[in-house]
């Protein structure tokens, strides 16, 4: 359980197995996937390693599977997806594949060759069947130019006649057919003709001889129909002929990539290892969780027996000073979320594991921007549609289906979250639920008791509610989220706009200070808690900490509105000691306990900066490192890094507790916009056709609906829900979050 919140504890293992039980013992732990191998050759270029050649034909068979793959999706032969076959790819594989894939290629190659030639002849034979009383054949997009240039050199002194070549559907022999035309042109003398030829070279046109008497010219149409029947049926058995080559190299070439892709992998890691003398001896070191130790040693001593080997291979656990690498176990739960961490940068060893937090922090982040119970079912809906389906879209190799396959999960709880903060906004398509019905009253504001007539219904194009009529407000708030009557209210913008203004800024510093707590976790670890956290912690509760209290107790306080002080004010005021202007006091103390917070927040600021690098000086200075000048200068220079490091480490930390207080106002701002956007689809597109009652309403309203589906899925769904999804994204982690200086949470 510790390692789910904590990178695995790693230990470094030296491997002894004999050479000939290598590759079963590799593929066994590659299958495991628990271990990294260490270089044992590190200074060795990598042309100079021993298995280069190996490799570099592994490379070349790659090469030939991607060519036969193009060959067979070209062809439109179905590549099954699945193969059972678990061989462990051995040396002799190596020459066996090598040679198959060397004569495949060659093979396929020769008929490709043979085809495009039969092809060309072909088309040839076809023209000059199109043409026995033409002169030519030319592309039909350049005969307009032909046309013109003859004109211009001959000024008309010619005849020219053309037609479009139409062939069958079965003469289309080509991939790609290119629409031609046949001419012929009348003139006189050879130098002319001459001309004639030089211009048809020129646009690339196809000259064929025409005999001059007609029964040369029908011996030549007879034989020409003759050879292209002949070359239909070669072309036709030459088709067949591939198609059956590519459907047997289809049917194998999954398990050929794989095969090759693990042999490569082998040879690759063989290069990390080193051999003995002998040549019978393989070491090896690599990295693996103190949890694995037991399953690593099975699957080497799994992979021996299975090669025939006469000893088993040999586990050494050593001690070593070198810091191990960040290894965070996954499932295909969490892996989704691991890899948003992993995208800004993995942790240091054994510091604490920011994931499992973000499974909850991420999709609530992401349905405060995004809260519509509606679009959160239809994102619901639409992760559960992925989840039970997995394997069938992973089967149609699309990188975007493949992105979404992998964030399925994500999806689900970002849709469930939306449904969640919908219901508490009361939004659902721009609409809201009456369900505990509404804590506001109208009636109360009519004669005797309110201002209200049955004329100022009438007179009146907008009404308001005044709460300090008695009886229009109950006093008791909506059970559950925002009462219904804000959906039809005139200043519902300027009320739901405070409210989430507010809202923003408590969840803002709420998620950084629940960040700068995860963090302790590691200072305790570098001993840095009285340096680093305490410090950090008061700064944070000094000034944003109060900020929360203010909106808070301005929300619990009863005043009117117009003689409410602004937070804004009041915080700018409290940093200025500034006390001056009236309608700045929210309660009898606040002077004292202001000035108190920000001078301790300051005085945080010289703790931050100085106490852990003086620290260090002493510890150095007790120790007697100083005594020989070179390792004093040594020390000056380390001590100018600490100082510099802990100066920009202050620096980031102070300023960014207030740029990233206000960059948590994008929850409000998005939150807005996903709202607006609703509503505006729903009055402008919906609404409208809802309002039509003539006999064709129903189909309009058919229409219009299918119109706001296709808007309501395009833009608030996709669009705004990858907007929201980045601005989530922003609001997490950085790469310096898995520091122990800089705590999760914080934005960049």
């Amino acid at each position: 359980m510790d390692s789910f919140f904590r990178s695995e504890e790693m230990c470094l293992v030296q491997l002894f197995f004999q050479t000939e039980s290598a590759h079963n013992c590799i593929n066994e732990l590659g299958h495991l996937g628990l271990v990294q191998f260490k270089d044992l050759n590190p200074g060795t270029v990598a042309f100079q390693r021993r298995f280069v050649k190996e490799v570099k034909k592994c490379e070349e068979m790659e090469r030939i599977l991607r060519f036969l793959e193009n060959e067979v999706v070209k062809s439109n032969i179905p590549i099954p997806a699945d193969f059972t076959s678990e061989t462990i790819p051995v040396p002799r594989d190596v020459l066996d594949l090598e040679s198959r894939f060397d004569k495949l290629e060659q093979e396929l190659k020769e008929i490709n060759s043979n085809r495009d030639t039969l092809r060309q002849n072909f088309t040839q034979l076809m023209e000059i069947n199109h043409l026995l009383f033409v002169a030519g054949v030319i592309k039909h997009e350049r005969f307009p130019a032909f046309e013109k240039i003859l004109w211009r050199l001959f000024h008309g002194n010619f005849v020219l006649r053309h037609a479009e070549i139409k062939p069958h559907e079965e003469e289309n022999m080509a991939e790609d057919p290119v629409k031609k035309d046949v001419f012929v042109v009348f003139v006189q003398g050879d130098q002319i003709r001459g001309k004639i030829r030089k211009l048809c070279d020129g646009f690339h046109a196809s000259m064929y001889p025409c005999p001059n008497n007609a029964y040369a010219r029908k011996e030549m149409r007879t034989n020409a129909n003759t050879r292209i029947e002949d070359l239909r049926l070669v072309l036709k058995r030459t088709e067949e002929f591939r198609e059956t080559t590519l459907t047997a190299a289809a049917a194998n070439l999954q398990e050929w990539t794989s095969k090759v892709k693990k042999m490569k992998a082998i040879y690759y890691t063989l290069n990390l290892c080193n051999i003995d003398i002998t040549q019978k001896l393989i070491v090896a070191e690599i990295w693996c969780p103190v949890s694995d130790l037991n399953s690593v040693h099975t699957a080497l001593i799994h992979g021996s027996e299975q090669s025939g080997s006469s000893l088993s291979p040999v586990v050494n656990r050593i001690q070593t000073q070198q810091t191990p690498p960040t290894f965070n176990r996954v499932n295909s739960f969490t892996t989704g979320f691991q890899s948003i961490i992993d995208a800004y940068g993995v942790g240091n060893y054994q510091e604490i594991n920011p994931a499992p937090y973000t499974m909850v922090t991420f999709p609530f982040l992401f349905a405060v921007m995004f809260g519509d119970c509606g679009h959160g079912l239809v994102m619901t809906l639409l992760a559960l549609w992925l989840i039970l389906h997995q394997e069938h879209f992973r089967k149609l190799k699309n990188e975007l289906i493949d992105m979404l396959v992998d964030g399925r999960y994500i999806i689900f709880l970002m849709g469930l979250f939306s449904i969640y903060t919908g219901l508490i906004y009361n939004d659902c398509f721009s609409k809201s639920f009456n369900v505990f019905g509404s804590s506001w009253s109208v009636r109360p504001m009519f004669h005797p008791h309110g201002p209200w007539t049955n004329d100022t219904l009438h007179d009146s194009g907008h009404l308001h509610l005044d709460p300090l009529v008695s009886g229009v407000y109950s006093g008791n708030p909506y059970p559950f989220g925002v009462d219904p009557i804000w959906n039809i209210a005139s200043n519902k913008l300027s009320f739901l706009n405070s409210y989430k203004m507010k809202m923003s800024v408590i969840m803002g510093v709420a998620h950084m200070l629940f960040g700068v707590t995860l963090s302790l976790v590691n200072y305790i670890n570098l001993k840095d808690v009285a340096l680093q956290f305490i410090p950090e912690v008061i700064f944070m509760l000094s000034l944003f900490g109060y900020l929360i209290f203010l909106i808070l107790y301005k929300w619990c306080v009863v005043m009117k509105s117009e003689s409410a002080p602004s937070i804004l004010l009041l915080f700018i005021n409290m940093m200025l000691f500034d006390y001056s202007s009236e309608g700045t006091v929210l309660y009898r103390t606040q002077k004292p306990v202001q000035i108190f917070l920000v001078v301790v927040a300051v005085l945080m600021v010289p703790w931050l900066l100085f106490a852990k690098p003086l620290l260090l000086y002493r510890k150095h200075k007790q120790l007697k490192l100083v005594t020989k000048k070179g390792a004093f200068f040594s020390l000056q220079v380390s001590m100018a890094d600490i100082f510099v490091y802990q100066g920009i480490h202050t620096i980031e930390y102070c300023l960014g507790c207030i740029s990233n207080t206000a960059s948590y106002l994008r929850l409000w701002a998005l939150s807005l916009a996903h709202a607006e956007l609703s509503e505006v689809l729903w009055k402008m597109v919906l609404q409208v056709a809802l309002r039509v009652t003539s006999g064709m309403g129903s189909v309009l309203l058919a229409v219009t609906f299918a119109a706001f589906a296709v808007l309501t899925v395009t833009i608030l769904l996709v669009m705004e829900g990858l907007s929201a999804f980045l601005h989530a994204l922003r609001l997490h982690c950085t790469p310096s979050t898995y520091t122990p200086d800089v705590a999760f949470g914080f934005c960049s």
